[in-house]
């Protein structure tokens, strides 16, 4: 059981603050965590308002998944004012804890990159199938169903009893392992022979499109794999055998603070890799907030 953080200061008599500020290194914490949920904020919100405001964007399938995991990634951005700056343990016993709501936007993530890799690989690979047959109501369907498996998951895993709970969530990492080795062998998949097939067809807008969302999701699928392996793996050793690593609270957690590190990490991939996506940005956004932007 961690032990609790009662050096910490109160904020009117409530949930006291996430390190007791004793010194320089527990400033430099707080600090971070300040600086690291207003980057994701704005990192991740305006991608989500540009998608939204695109028609042009909104009605590609890639830029469905984009928008979901950008809202998530804004949804993390904001539970850090929480989870960071405030004594939150959300491991067993809780502490100040929010239920599992905040930790579980992960969740969402891990699931809509799975359905993203199978979308691309089936665009690039079958062409003529996900033509026929991957209609953007599917996407937002599938896009949905990621949302809600979630939330139907964390509802019956905090009504059940704490023991029932524990095995669902033992067993919600075994799903998890799944999903990761399955993520692992899409992701070669579709460096390998994605890019063969991209190579094969004629030059052209489809071409370039096809490689430039190959290319966001191989980084963003590798940038997810390596930022929340060390939480993946501690966890493992932690169940599995007793072991592995226990941190005071969420804000002293560097395993957990790495895999939110993927709600800034992921929208800024976006950004990097879409064109279309970043003069949409330029135009909705920051053109908006600074003009020079937008003549640049």
């Amino acid at each position: 059981m961690p032990p609790s953080n009662t050096t910490g200061s109160f904020v009117g008599g409530g949930v006291p603050l996430s390190v007791p500020f004793d010194g320089p290194g527990d400033y430099f914490i707080f600090i971070f965590q300040i600086v690291f949920a207003t980057s994701t904020v704005l990192v991740a919100g305006p991608v989500v308002v540009t998608i939204l405001a695109t028609r042009a964007l909104r009605l590609q399938n890639r830029f469905v998944f984009m928008l979901s995991t950008s809202i998530c990634d804004t949804l993390v951005g904001f539970s850090v004012y929480y989870l960071g700056l405030f004594d939150v343990y959300e491991g067993y016993p809780p502490r100040s804890g929010t239920y599992n709501i905040l930790p579980s936007l992960l969740g969402v993530n891990i699931l809509t990159f799975m359905f993203a890799q199978f979308d691309r690989y089936l665009a690039v690979c079958h062409p003529y199938v996900y033509s026929r047959f991957i209609s953007r109501k599917l996407v937002v369907g599938v896009n949905v169903y990621c949302w809600l498996y979630n939330i139907a998951h964390l509802v019956v895993r905090n009504l059940l009893p704490p023991s029932k709970a524990s095995q669902l969530y033992v067993s919600s990492i075994i799903v998890l392992q799944i999903i990761v080795v399955t993520k692992v062998v899409m992701t070669i998949k579709l460096y390998v022979v994605a890019r063969v097939q991209v190579d094969r067809e004629p030059p052209g807008a489809e071409k370039e499109s096809k490689k430039e969302s190959l290319r966001i999701l191989i980084f963003v699928v590798v940038s997810f794999l390596v930022l929340w392996g060390p939480s993946f793996v501690n966890i493992i050793i932690r169940f599995g055998s007793g072991g592995g690593l226990t941190f005071r609270n969420e804000a002293t957690n560097a395993f957990a603070i790495m895999a939110r590190f993927n709600a800034v990490c992921t929208p800024s991939v976006y950004v990097w890799g879409s064109p279309a996506l970043r003069e949409a940005l330029v135009r909705t956004v920051w053109g908006r907030v600074c003009p020079r932007c937008r003549r640049k």
